[in-house]
Protein backbone atom coordinates (compact mmCIF):
# COMPACT_ATOMS: atom_id res chain seq x y z
CA UNK A 1 0.00 0.00 0.00
CA UNK A 2 1.24 3.48 -0.88
CA UNK A 3 0.40 6.74 0.87
CA UNK A 4 0.45 10.38 -0.22
CA UNK A 5 0.43 12.79 2.71
CA UNK A 6 -0.98 16.27 2.27
CA UNK A 7 1.22 19.11 3.45
CA UNK A 8 -1.07 19.62 6.48
CA UNK A 9 0.01 16.26 7.97
CA UNK A 10 2.64 15.97 10.68
CA UNK A 11 6.01 14.49 9.73
CA UNK A 12 5.60 11.89 12.51
CA UNK A 13 3.00 10.05 10.42
CA UNK A 14 5.39 9.84 7.46
CA UNK A 15 8.07 8.34 9.71
CA UNK A 16 5.53 5.98 11.33
CA UNK A 17 4.47 4.61 7.94
CA UNK A 18 7.98 4.32 6.54
CA UNK A 19 9.17 2.56 9.69
CA UNK A 20 6.48 -0.08 9.05
CA UNK A 21 7.64 -0.60 5.49
CA UNK A 22 5.05 1.46 3.62
CA UNK A 23 5.80 3.62 0.60
CA UNK A 24 4.83 7.05 1.96
CA UNK A 25 5.59 10.51 0.57
CA UNK A 26 4.56 14.12 1.15
CA UNK A 27 2.86 15.99 -1.65
CA UNK A 28 5.06 18.33 -3.67
CA UNK A 29 4.83 21.89 -2.31
CA UNK A 30 2.39 24.17 -4.08
CA UNK A 31 0.35 21.38 -5.68
CA UNK A 32 -3.37 22.19 -6.03
CA UNK A 33 -6.00 19.88 -4.53
CA UNK A 34 -6.99 18.78 -8.04
CA UNK A 35 -3.42 17.89 -8.97
CA UNK A 36 -2.99 16.13 -5.62
CA UNK A 37 -6.07 13.99 -6.32
CA UNK A 38 -4.75 13.27 -9.81
CA UNK A 39 -1.40 12.17 -8.38
CA UNK A 40 -3.22 9.93 -5.89
CA UNK A 41 -5.13 8.25 -8.72
CA UNK A 42 -2.17 8.00 -11.10
CA UNK A 43 0.18 6.45 -8.52
CA UNK A 44 -2.55 4.49 -6.68
CA UNK A 45 -1.74 6.21 -3.41
CA UNK A 46 -4.04 6.64 -0.43
CA UNK A 47 -4.30 10.38 0.20
CA UNK A 48 -4.06 11.29 3.89
CA UNK A 49 -5.34 14.77 4.70
CA UNK A 50 -7.05 16.99 7.24
CA UNK A 51 -8.75 18.81 4.37
CA UNK A 52 -12.52 18.33 4.25
CA UNK A 53 -12.56 19.19 0.52
CA UNK A 54 -11.39 15.68 -0.31
CA UNK A 55 -14.57 14.21 1.22
CA UNK A 56 -16.76 15.96 -1.38
CA UNK A 57 -17.48 13.31 -4.03
CA UNK A 58 -18.96 15.93 -6.36
CA UNK A 59 -15.46 17.47 -6.61
CA UNK A 60 -13.42 14.29 -6.06
CA UNK A 61 -15.35 11.26 -7.36
CA UNK A 62 -13.69 7.85 -7.55
CA UNK A 63 -12.71 8.58 -11.15
CA UNK A 64 -10.50 11.45 -9.92
CA UNK A 65 -8.99 10.15 -6.67
CA UNK A 66 -7.70 6.76 -5.55
CA UNK A 67 -8.64 6.82 -1.88
CA UNK A 68 -8.79 9.22 1.07
CA UNK A 69 -8.08 8.94 4.78
CA UNK A 70 -9.58 12.07 6.32
CA UNK A 71 -8.06 12.72 9.72
CA UNK A 72 -10.34 13.95 12.49
CA UNK A 73 -7.57 13.88 15.07
CA UNK A 74 -6.01 17.06 16.46
CA UNK A 75 -2.56 17.66 14.99
CA UNK A 76 -1.17 18.48 18.43
CA UNK A 77 -1.75 14.85 19.52
CA UNK A 78 0.64 12.76 17.40
CA UNK A 79 0.47 9.80 19.81
CA UNK A 80 -3.30 9.64 19.26
CA UNK A 81 -2.79 9.82 15.49
CA UNK A 82 -0.27 6.96 15.48
CA UNK A 83 -2.48 4.78 17.69
CA UNK A 84 -5.54 5.40 15.51
CA UNK A 85 -3.61 4.81 12.28
CA UNK A 86 -2.10 1.63 13.67
CA UNK A 87 -5.56 0.34 14.61
CA UNK A 88 -6.88 1.22 11.14
CA UNK A 89 -4.09 -0.71 9.42
CA UNK A 90 -4.48 -3.71 11.72
CA UNK A 91 -8.26 -3.95 11.51
CA UNK A 92 -8.45 -3.51 7.74
CA UNK A 93 -5.75 -6.13 7.16
CA UNK A 94 -3.88 -3.75 4.87
CA UNK A 95 -6.28 -3.88 1.95
CA UNK A 96 -5.53 -1.24 -0.63
CA UNK A 97 -8.47 1.09 0.24
CA UNK A 98 -9.14 1.81 -3.45
CA UNK A 99 -12.37 3.77 -3.81
CA UNK A 100 -12.72 4.25 -0.05
CA UNK A 101 -13.18 7.36 2.06
CA UNK A 102 -12.00 6.52 5.54
CA UNK A 103 -12.76 8.97 8.32
CA UNK A 104 -10.26 8.40 11.10
CA UNK A 105 -11.16 9.47 14.65
CA UNK A 106 -9.02 8.98 17.77
CA UNK A 107 -11.07 5.97 18.87
CA UNK A 108 -12.63 4.57 15.67
CA UNK A 109 -12.91 4.86 11.92
CA UNK A 110 -15.72 4.93 9.39
CA UNK A 111 -15.29 3.45 5.93
CA UNK A 112 -17.44 4.84 3.14
CA UNK A 113 -17.35 4.32 -0.60
CA UNK A 114 -16.35 7.25 -2.80
CA UNK A 115 -19.11 7.75 -5.33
Amino acid sequence: MKFLLDENIKNELLEFLKHRGFDAIFKPKGLSNGKLAELSKLEKRVLVSNDRHFTDSSKFPKEKIFSVVWLRIPQDKPESLMAAFSKLLKETKLKNFEGDLIILYPDRFEKLEII
